[in-house]
């Protein structure tokens, strides 16, 4: 379903700003924008082609392919009337505005004629409404936007044939040069052809349907509705000066509770005009057809065969919460319609097409995908302070940002900070945090990296220098790699121990650099054991590669190898299990002399408490296998052992694998109950990680792509969470703190490209208090050194003969 929106990414963002935007090259330079002759006579142009569906993506593609060459025969095939839609308001983004206005003035100035315009967003709970501004949308009617379309086709002369069902499209393959699926979420094409283009098709949880008001909401409002039987949203936003679309969703379950799975149509209209009457202003609302569905995810592995190629939602869909369903498939036309004109034959000029506009799309599905879950478990966020709530909706799909926001409307900002207890002018990220006795002076932390430097288990000079540079570069807390708890513990032979007394003082060493001389850094230790993923080469030498020579044996949950040619571990016996708890507590005990400040149990990334976890690596039929509860047993003893010995003022955090990204494996409703499982045995915080846990997983990286496992497990199970996984930037952990999804952002790779990375946002946000100290050796270093001069005097005179 496209067209609605609840949040553009982009809003307000000029499309010469906008990288993977909009397509603009069909305008200005060498290439003309208009018909004549295409640079190339080959099959990239074909000169016979067959649009299935009349949507905005197949109608824009038409229009855009006979304007550059009027010669082609175009037919288009749309089984409705020309009339006929499903929804009412759509919303562009600027970007995609500027891709039509340079490929197509015509059609914007016809678009621009019928546009309502507003700036403001209204989020409206437990009847107070807060309203943030600076976002800039443009609407207009869904039917108007066909009509311009085909008045468009119909002035180029592009073949209309409505109430028609298109012919079978291998019939059409074969009499036209090109086949243009763009018959929507549904595809008939994409499903004929579903051997080839392989989809993956995904349902979800709530069911919503689209209505429409007849009066102008005066702002992009959200509505959330509490009822006895459970929460309901509205998304409403004007589309002409008069009318507004209006979407109701919910959970399946409250829909079926609320009883409208037994409504009609028009009963189930007045029952959400009921319900939302406040929003409505006692005004009633009116339907087209509309019933009640679930949003379906379109993901396809290919999206082109022979000379079929998919556009828009036959191709990709994306949640109507960020309205990116006619946005995408407008720029789909767009570059499509640009291949076509540049590459000399039909196979580079669609290769091309999926090449461009798939990481552009596998973007906006991460964050459609964000925002639908964001909905779907809006009512873990119900006790939110109120504005810290609105700024959690406005940032859900982690393309508005809390920088972005600030810079759009700076008041409603500052206003979520000081809800949240910032200091006047101190970001959120340098706000302290407390664990148990430790308290951190900001929420960023170094995240464990394994440096494989390590000689017989023993840190050295490195590990002082490595840990102690990123601890005087101004962290709150500052974690070692994983530390093995015995030899056959280690991953590889470059890792770092705390089985021995001597390895205990190495890293004593290291503690009093950093207390001594980054005073207001903690230092925390991971303990772990490698289990089936041991005895492997150095990263750089080859990743999860058996040693050459040398190994040790391994141990593990049940005797499953981590790779088809990696060692078989033996499944540990009971005694075993006994030895291992007395092997992690004494290392604990040499952490606490060795002057840690907090101590994390490693129980992620399949290594050893990983691997008991997961039911991909745990098969085992004894107490210590089967259900999660069983599966849970042996982490939580040895959890359990090394908190006996734990100095009872500092903290212990769990680091888990929310998902195995896997199927069978560990999902997200698992990780909510280990979480739960560790926190009632006294863990502080949890640190959600995913994945690496089988070699076979499919992780769906993007920007902050493990945030929402941490989100839920802190809501749900109200524990502290540190949040892991592409967080890159300060304005990321900014937005991820302030909204309420993490309390601590650890960081991995950013600072292995700048040790100081903490200090310097700190300096790049202005911020000068007690949360990022620069060390008095490094004060002259807080503001960037000056470059050589690039400006030049401006004239004054002009001087004529």
């Amino acid at each position: 379903m496209a067209g609605a929106v609840t949040m553009t990414a982009d809003a307000g963002t000029p499309a010469s700003a906008a990288p993977g935007g909009a397509d603009t090259r069909l305008h200005g330079g060498p290439r003309p924008a208009t018909g004549g002759p295409p640079p190339h006579d080959g099959a990239g142009h074909p000169r016979r082609i067959a649009i299935i569906g009349g949507g905005p993506g197949g109608l824009y593609a038409a229009a855009l392919l006979k304007r550059l060459d009027p010669a082609r025969e175009i037919t288009l095939w749309e089984r409705n009337a020309p009339d006929d839609t499903f929804g009412f308001g759509v919303v562009l983004s600027d970007e995609t505005l500027g891709g039509i206005e340079h490929a197509d003035p015509q059609v914007y100035a016809a678009l621009q004629q019928d546009f309502v315009r507003w700036a403001d967003i209204d989020i409206v709970r437990r009847n107070t409404r807060h309203t943030s501004t600076g976002h800039g949308f443009a609407a207009l009617g869904r039917r108007r936007l066909l009509g311009i379309l085909h008045e468009r086709c119909r002035s180029l002369g592009v073949d209309l044939r409505f109430r028609t069902e298109a012919p079978d499209p291998a019939r059409l393959a074969q009499e036209h040069d090109l086949v243009i699926a763009a018959d929507g979420v549904h595809s008939t094409t994409r499903e004929a052809y579903a051997q080839v283009f392989r989809p993956r098709v995904a349902g979800h949880h709530c069911r919503y349907i689209w209505l429409a008001a007849d009066f102008a909401f005066d702002a992009f409002r959200f509505e959330i509705a509490e009822t006895p039987y459970g929460v309901m949203q509205l998304h409403g936003y004007p589309y002409a000066a008069d009318s507004s679309t209006v979407i109701v969703e919910m959970r399946e379950e409250v829909w079926r509770a609320t009883g409208f799975d037994e409504l009609d149509e028009q009963e189930s209209v007045e029952r959400c005009a009921k319900i939302f009457a406040d929003a409505l202003g006692g005004r009633s609302l009116k339907s087209n057809n509309s019933t009640w569905t679930t949003f379906r995810t379109v993901v396809n592995e290919r999206w082109s065969h022979g000379n079929v190629v998919l556009l828009g939602d036959a191709a990709h869909t994306a949640h109507f919460s960020i309205g990116s369903g006619t946005k995408l498939a407008v720029e789909d036309a767009l570059a499509l319609a640009a291949c076509l004109h540049e590459h000399p034959d039909l196979h580079s000029a669609l290769t091309a097409y999926e090449e461009e506009r798939r990481p552009v799309v596998a973007s906006t599905q991460r964050a459609a995908r964000a925002s639908l879950e964001w909905f779907e478990n809006i009512g873990l966020y119900l006790d939110q302070p109120p504005r810290r709530f609105a700024f959690n909706l406005l940032t859900r799909s982690r393309r508005v940002t809390h920088d972005n926001l600030r810079l759009r409307d700076p008041h409603f900002t500052e206003a979520v900070e000081r809800e949240f207890g910032c200091p006047p002018g101190t970001p959120p990220m340098f706000t302290p945090f407390r664990l148990r006795g430790l308290t951190l002076r900001n929420r960023v932390v170094v995240s464990p990296m394994d440096m494989y430097s390590a000689t017989d288990g023993l840190p050295g000079d490195f590990h002082l220098v490595h840990l102690g540079a990123r601890a005087l570069g101004g962290a709150g807390l500052v974690m070692t790699e994983m530390v093995c708890v015995s030899p056959e513990g280690r991953i590889t032979p470059g890792c770092t121990g705390l089985y021995t007394g001597r390895q205990a003082d190495a890293w004593r060493r290291v503690t009093d650099f950093v207390h001594d001389r980054a005073p207001g850094t903690a230092i925390g230790v991971q303990l772990g054991h490698s289990g089936r993923k041991g005895s492997t080469k150095l990263m750089w030498e080859g990743m999860d590669e058996p040693l050459p020579e040398g190994n040790w044996p391994l141990v593990a949950a049940s005797p499953l190898p981590y790779k088809p040619a990696g060692q078989l571990p033996r499944e540990l016996t009971r005694a075993q299990l006994t030895d291992l708890r007395q092997e992690f507590a004494a290392a604990a005990s040499r952490a606490a002399r060795s002057g840690f400040d907090l101590l994390e149990l490693h129980c992620a990334h399949g290594y050893l408490l990983s691997g008991f976890l997961s039911p991909l690596t745990n098969r085992r039929t004894d107490a210590y296998g089967g259900s999660l509860a069983k599966r849970l047993r042996f982490p939580l003893e040895v959890f359990d052992a090394v908190r006996a010995v734990w100095p009872a003022e500092r903290p212990m955090t769990v680091r888990i694998s929310a998902t195995d990204w896997a199927e069978g494996g560990t999902s997200a409703d698992d990780a909510v109950e280990i979480a739960r499982a560790f926190a009632a045995h006294g863990a502080d915080a949890i640190d959600v990680s995913t994945g690496q846990v089988v070699a076979e997983e499919r992780p769906e990286f993007g920007r902050s792509y493990q945030t929402p496992f941490a989100d839920r497990i802190r809501h749900e199970v109200r524990v502290p969470v540190i949040a892991v996984g592409a967080i890159s930037s300060w304005d990321d952990v900014n937005s991820l703190i302030l909204a309420g999804r993490t309390d601590l952002c650890a960081l991995a790779r950013p600072h292995l490209h700048d040790p100081n990375w903490t200090l310097h946002a700190a300096a790049e946000q202005g911020y000068t208090g007690p949360g990022a100290d620069w060390p008095a050796p490094y004060r002259a270093g807080s503001r960037p050194p000056r470059t050589g001069r690039t400006d030049a005097p401006k004239p004054r005179l002009k001087l004529t003969s």
